[in-house]
């Protein structure tokens, strides 16, 4: 009984990449978005998305037989709680993440032996150049990428960092803006600038304007690698560091510290590995993996980092743990 149930539960996970594809096509056609308002039939969803009628039919059928999408009649289709995360109008939105998911990760996931026989990323001989250069030189792939990042959650951890007394803050590789708003959303005295990469600074100018919050932000195109704004009260980077090596860490570390006074603060929000001895949760282990595979960045232990904010220029004061699979911590850190 055991080894058929392991046995089915391993055909499960085999075909787990045929469910997420499904969930890539109807998001990439804007099926939900379609159903948003209610069920309608296969006829005319293929009319407006453009698809041949029989394939949709037998997509969303074999969706809706795992819970996906829910029939209502013959050839009439609804969403389901889950598939409502996948039309574009609702807040958490993860329809650009299953495009990025279907398109540059599911390509370069296939290319995972690359990668365990070299310990380079598969994304660089899929595409031809590593992730970041990637997205510099595709801006739509750019805007999927930020638009992704942005259905992330804030830090909960947020929550237990004082920027009580700082009256302008920074934040480095804040991508749209979400979390710099956020903050200055509660602190209405407070100013923010946000340095990113053109495409997520279109996007957080976009974002500051929604929200009320354009004459309180200062937009700042350009890399962490070459330099970080001054005269921030403190400082943030928020699911930075993992996405490089140690070497290119500490450079962003270094850049950072060199635009700060001494005594200002950093608050670094990162997952935090657990130590050898004990074992990973599932969304953290799967979260290096992706790292694995699409950069040479890689998720640390709090030690780890410590060593990298004192390497850096750095005293590490206090860590906020995060609770919770995949939740991110809080290191609160000092400009020696």
């Amino acid at each position: 009984m055991g080894g058929e149930f392991a046995r089915r539960k391993l055909l499960g996970i085999l075909s787990g990449s045929w469910v997420a594809q499904c969930c890539y096509a109807v998001a990439k056609l804007g099926v939900p978005d379609l159903l948003a308002e209610g069920p309608c039939s296969v006829d005319e969803l293929a009319s407006r998305c453009g698809a041949d009628p029989g394939a949709l039919a037998r997509l969303l059928r074999g969706m809706a037989s795992i819970g996906l999408f829910r029939r209502t009649a013959p050839g009439t289709y609804a969403l389901t709680s889950v598939t409502e995360c996948l039309r574009s109008d609702v807040p958490g939105s993860l329809r650009q993440t299953a495009i990025l998911d279907g398109e540059e990760v599911f390509r370069s996931f296939a290319e995972i032996l690359h990668t365990v026989r070299t310990g380079a990323p598969a994304f660089d001989i899929v595409h031809g150049e590593p992730f970041y250069d990637y997205l510099g030189d595709n801006r739509a792939a750019a805007a999927t990428f930020t638009e992704a990042m942005d259905a992330n959650r804030l830090p909960t951890t947020l929550a237990d960092c004082d920027f009580s007394g700082v009256d302008t803050l920074v934040d480095v590789g804040g991508g749209s803006g979400g979390l710099l708003t956020a903050v200055l959303t509660v602190h209405p005295a407070m100013r923010g600038v946000l340095l990113e990469l053109p495409e997520a600074v279109r996007q957080a100018a976009k974002r500051t304007v929604e929200v009320g919050l354009a004459d309180r932000v200062e937009l700042v195109e350009g890399s962490f690698f070459d330099a970080v704004p001054g005269g921030g009260d403190a400082y943030v980077l928020a699911r930075v560091l993992h996405n490089w090596t140690d070497e290119e860490a500490l450079l962003i570390l270094r850049r950072v510290r060199a635009a700060m006074a001494p005594g200002t603060r950093l608050v670094v929000f990162e997952q935090l590995m657990a130590d050898e001895h004990e074992n990973p949760d599932a969304a953290s282990g799967m979260v290096d993996l992706l790292m694995l595979v699409l950069l040479e960045g890689h998720d640390r232990t709090e030690e780890h980092y410590r060593r990298l904010l004192a390497e850096s220029g750095f005293v590490l004061d206090a860590v906020h743990h995060g609770v919770g699979a995949a939740a991110d911590s809080a290191l609160v850190a000092r400009a020696t």
